[in-house]
């Protein structure tokens, strides 16, 4: 494989990638250039094994959405509706998503994932409602919701700062911050295809934020679209600088685009080798980011068990309820058991890990 990095003219990054120096805006465009796919996949997954050996972490979590009401208009998006009324608008009541967590009281969960839209007229104690019951059904569980953009939107709406809305959610449950909602940071894109949400700064600021309260938090990218392989560079850069910053990243988790239903539909969905070459790239230049996401919900199970071997370290978890990507024409399966996940990992020839949302251990399963 060195010949082959060789003949590719990739040395010098094998070079400094066993050396732990850090590559640069150009190398990683490299990266995402070379004909060498193969020796990139190669090369992430020494870093993968450096760090994590065979080891590879899911949770059993619970995915909730409580409104897919939202007033943004992002062009990839298959789940929101922009008003109440509109066919597919939802919004459940405080009691019937505590009731869904209710029904899995006989299973053993350790996370709530909450996202929602952005709905205008919910008033902020509706979240802070949502937060305290969720806490008094299930006191132990880890309350891992509200992307940086929903925060914005909270401060923006109700007349806030994004440190008093994150302060109050924290009173009242909040854990930790999901990282959905980066799509990619370039001005360019994001004003094409997501103009009326915040942008790529604030939800850097909004992390920052979180991360000097104590929060930790994840962060996301998504690829596959109008985006540049520079601006996916860019996108990755940025992360690796607020995590020197501030080091309250967990995980990153690149996420597929999907074109179903929405208004990007003439746009194919991204290769699956570009799908398992930006998880490379991403364990490559995250050196200061514990963890990359193989979040199989976006790139089918079979593609997540590769991206095992190509620097993703992380299954994500049981889900169980998502909708967001299935909307958009995901085909994956809606859930999958903890002995589901346990068995696509050892397929994939690799141990896994039962972990909590922090990366604490819960349980080893037997082999």
């Amino acid at each position: 494989m060195r010949e082959r990095l060789q003949r590719a003219g990739l040395t010098d990054i094998v070079d400094k990638v066993e050396a732990r120096e850090r590559l640069t805006f150009d190398e990683g465009v490299r990266l995402f250039e070379t004909p060498e796919f193969i020796g990139v996949g190669w090369l992430a997954n020494r870093e993968r094994e450096r760090r994590h050996g065979a080891k590879t972490y899911f949770n059993h979590n619970l995915r909730l959405e409580a409104t897919n009401v939202c007033e943004a208009s992002c062009l990839f998006c298959s789940f929101a509706r922009l008003k109440e009324g509109m066919a597919g608008a939802h919004t459940a009541s405080v009691e019937q998503i505590l009731d869904r967590l209710r029904a899995r009281a006989g299973e053993p969960l350790t996370e709530v994932h909450m996202v929602n839209g952005l709905h205008p007229e919910l008033p902020f104690s509706y979240y802070l409602d949502l937060l305290r019951g969720l806490k008094s059904v299930r006191p132990g569980i880890h309350l891992k919701c509200f992307t940086a953009v929903e925060i914005a939107f909270f401060a923006d709406h109700y007349g806030k700062t994004d440190r008093q809305v994150l302060e109050e959610l924290r009173a009242a449950g909040l854990d930790s911050l999901p990282g959905g909602g980066a799509e990619i940071f370039a001005p360019r894109v994001r004003k094409k295809i997501s103009y009326d949400k915040c942008d790529g700064d604030r939800y850097i600021s909004v992390h920052r934020t979180a991360h000097a309260l104590g929060m930790r938090t994840n962060m996301t990218m998504l690829y596959g679209h109008i985006e540049t392989l520079a601006e996916r560079v860019d996108h990755l850069l940025q992360v690796r600088a607020l995590q020197d910053e501030t080091g309250g990243l967990q995980a990153f988790i690149p996420l597929a685009f999907h074109p179903d239903n929405n208004q990007m539909r003439k746009l194919p969905a991204p290769a699956a080798t570009d799908t398992l070459r930006t998880h490379a790239v991403a364990r490559l230049l995250l050196d200061n980011v514990d963890h990359i996401k193989a979040y199989w919900i976006s790139t089918s199970v079979e593609l997540a068990q590769t991206a095992l071997w190509f620097g993703a370290d992380d299954l994500d978890g049981t889900v169980q309820e998502e909708t967001i990507y299935h909307m958009a024409g995901s085909t994956t399966p809606t859930a999958l058991s903890t002995d589901q996940i346990e068995r696509v990992i050892r397929d994939a020839g690799r141990e896994p890990i039962e972990r909590d949302t922090l990366y604490n251990v819960v349980r080893v399963p037997a082999a």
